[in-house]
């Protein structure tokens, strides 16, 4: 498949949410945009887009601006729009079962509760997209989960967080060759303390 990409980060809109850990994947996409030179955001798609190549390939940089539950609404139609086919879609969220600070790339599979990957499966009436899932660590009881995912990031996320993200950028052309495992060794070695 050589068309473009739809790169969607997954988040909430409005400054009271930027900090927030269920918007990491508006940070990571942001940092990629500006990293790779994108064009400057405009609204369009109920969201915010932003364009540039990465790895040779042309991404479209999505934000949906409908709040979480319906980001299917605006990837939706920008994929519609661009002739995107469902496996050339990528999410980036944020992922309750992985270790803060740790990614995993895969294609389809479940939604874990995750409203955002909820929605697009709803969209698309598939879940065969791609998913960047970055960790945010699990609250450690499902009570905790809203508030956990709500909140801002703590100093403490300080030590990982900047680096992740920047590392995200660093690798994303080899997200966009097609060579998730590459992606995810790269930027292990990358996130690694020390």
């Amino acid at each position: 498949m050589d068309g473009p990409l739809l790169w969607v980060g997954l988040g909430n809109p409005g400054p009271e949410h930027a900090r927030q850990r269920h918007n990491i994947g508006f940070m990571a996409l942001d940092e990629i945009a500006r990293r790779h030179r994108f064009s400057p955001w405009r609204k369009r798609f109920k969201g915010e887009v932003a364009e540039g190549v990465v790895g040779g390939r042309r991404v479209l940089a999505l934000k949906p601006m409908t709040y979480m539950n319906a980001s299917g609404d605006a990837v939706q139609p920008a994929a519609a729009f661009l002739k995107i086919p469902v496996e050339g879609i990528t999410a980036f969220h944020d992922e309750l079962d992985l270790a803060p600070g740790k990614v995993r790339v895969k294609k389809g599979g479940g939604v874990a509760g995750h409203n955002g990957l909820r929605d697009m499966r709803r969209a698309f009436a598939s879940a065969e997209f791609w998913r960047v899932r970055l960790g945010i660590g699990h609250p450690g009881h499902k009570d905790a989960v809203t508030g956990h995912v709500l909140g801002n990031f703590a100093k403490q996320d300080q030590a990982w967080l900047p680096r992740l993200v920047d590392a995200v950028a660093d690798c994303a052309p080899l997200l966009a060759e097609g060579k998730p495992e590459d992606f995810m060794t790269r930027l292990a070695l990358l996130t690694q303390e020390g």
